[in-house]
């Protein structure tokens, strides 16, 4: 079996880093958010469950507890939020205090 493009392994695998369209992050309209009130990792305190590292596509999740997300990598995808069984994460706008000004905005009367 031949090796991998630029690592040592011998199946694909998904690794973080800067590809050629730079930091994949910055195109992403979503962000993950994680209530660590749910998470079960966090709530025990030590690596249980972990759907959202296992499935990540972008290999972007901390095996850690509380699971720490690399925004600089993350596409928004929203995986992690569908196999999450204590629906943990969230989806929230990239920018949500943009999207609250300009709701604002919109909703005001003085026109």
């Amino acid at each position: 079996m031949g090796q991998t493009r630029h690592c040592k392994q011998k199946t694909a695998m998904s690794w973080p880093c800067v590809g050629e369209a730079g930091r994949t992050g910055d195109w992403r309209t979503l962000r993950p958010v994680v209530d660590p009130e749910k998470c079960v990792a966090a709530r025990k305190g030590k690596i249980v469950c972990m759907q959202c590292w296992m499935f990540c596509p972008d290999n972007v999740i901390s095996r850690t507890a509380p699971p720490e997300i690399d925004m600089e990598y993350c596409k928004g995808c929203g995986v992690c939020v569908q196999v999450c069984p204590s629906q943990a994460i969230e989806m929230r706008p990239e920018h949500a205090e943009d999207v609250a000004a300009s709701t604002k905005e919109e909703a005001s009367c003085d026109r």
